[in-house]
């Protein structure tokens, strides 16, 4: 159904394709810029991926101002202003974000505290504080999952007080991303499998929306098709570079599905437990996904299974009653998650993630004031977020 009203933006600029980072310099240029930090982390120049960026731009015209490789595991407040400083002390003129979720999304608060010159990010919390035009900003994303390279929004924490804050505005949207199968070759298994079914939540997620639209409902499916497909491959075969470019790019349009049509109750009880737990994003997701469907079931019965045919394929989907429909589209997200299990170890339960049962009320009421439960189609209450909570805790 087409609804009476709605908006679509993303300007982000994408370079996709085996051998794409060749195209850094050019797209630098493009901008007038020639001077970038490098936000990144330990785990990406461990891995080598930050000598091949450096490699692309050498004799080129541009020169790396300054690298920061600190990036915690959830983004923090003070990642960013410590990377703030290095920037103007550096005399950079732009930001490249080399990583995943975490290092994209420290570089978009980074841009914000330049960009409106201020020292407390958290006066830009929630949607369109930012008023400010950005400094230049590239992504080139080393996990596929996050679809952050595409995205309005920013999710970094506050750990003096355990808590994840969102940012949403246009204005953070990269000038360009780079996705290139070389930078997302060396990710381990598990990673690989977390960060994927992030994208899956995200496509899944953002076709339950009360914003959704046709042009999100589209880029939806085809990232659901393309992870079905293909995260197993990418998961039990790293080097396969063409599993990999299509993970990178799933994720890639999974985020602008989602960055219109935003996310729901899944990722406001993921985002707490990330939050209050320290749970890896994916992993939060990938367990509380099936759940989260459910729960939505009596208002969004018809787009869960409409779903089936990209998760399961056109045979399945004919097969498949239409009143049964529904829960076989559950049915087989958890089975993929399960299949995901086998190959790389993935978490299935809160308590396998590390969750202690006690935390779950606390987990239950920052869930419920989490900006994603705005745009889920039935509003959330402590007794729903707990009640999710408690199906997700145990195998």
């Amino acid at each position: 159904m087409i609804p009476r009203y709605f908006e679509y933006y993303n300007s982000v600029r994408v370079v996709a394709g085996k051998h794409a980072l060749g195209r850094l310099p050019e797209e630098l240029l493009r901008l007038g810029v020639s001077r970038p930090i490098l936000i990144t982390d330990k785990g990406v120049v461990n891995a080598g991926l930050i000598d091949i960026v450096k490699e692309h731009i050498e004799g080129s015209g541009v020169t790396i101002g300054a690298t920061y490789d600190d990036t915690p595991v959830d983004s923090s407040i003070h990642a960013v202003n410590a990377v703030a400083d290095i920037y103007r002390e550096t005399g950079c003129d732009s930001i490249i974000a080399v990583g995943g979720g975490s290092v994209i999304d420290t570089a978009k608060g980074v841009n914000i505290v330049l960009s409106e010159n201020t020292d407390d990010l958290m006066k830009f919390r929630g949607n369109n504080r930012v008023r400010a035009v950005m400094k230049p900003f590239a992504v080139i994303p080393t996990t596929g999952g996050t679809g952050s390279e595409v995205t309005t929004a920013a999710v970094i924490s506050n750990p003096d007080e355990n808590i994840k804050m969102q940012f949403t505005t246009p204005l953070m949207l990269p000038d360009f991303t780079i996705l290139d199968p070389a930078m997302t070759r060396t990710m381990p298994p598990g990673i690989t499998a977390a960060t994927g079914m992030d994208a899956l939540t995200h496509a899944i997620e953002s076709y339950m929306s009360i914003q959704r639209n046709p042009v999100s409902d589209e880029f939806a499916f085809t990232a659901i098709r393309l992870i079905m497909e293909n995260l197993p491959v990418a998961v039990s075969d790293g080097a396969n570079e063409d599993a990999r470019l299509a993970i990178a790019n799933a994720a890639m349009i999974a985020g602008v599905a989602f960055s219109n049509a935003m996310v729901g109750v899944v990722h406001a009880v993921a985002h707490a437990v990330g939050g209050v737990c320290h749970v890896p994003h994916g992993i939060a997701n990938a367990i509380i996904l099936p759940h989260g469907m459910e729960f939505n079931l009596p208002k969004v019965r018809d787009a869960v299974a409409g779903m089936l045919l990209p998760l399961a394929g056109p045979d399945v989907y004919a097969s498949t009653p239409k009143k049964r429909r529904a829960e076989k589209a559950i049915e087989t997200v958890r089975e993929f998650a399960k299949e995901l299990n086998r190959l790389s170890g993935l978490p299935l339960c809160l308590e396998d993630a590390g969750v202690r049962r006690e935390q779950l009320d606390r987990v239950a009421r920052v869930a419920i004031n989490d900006g994603a439960s705005h745009f889920n189609p039935i509003e959330i209450e402590y007794k729903d977020a707990i009640g999710i909570l408690v199906r997700a805790y145990g195998a």
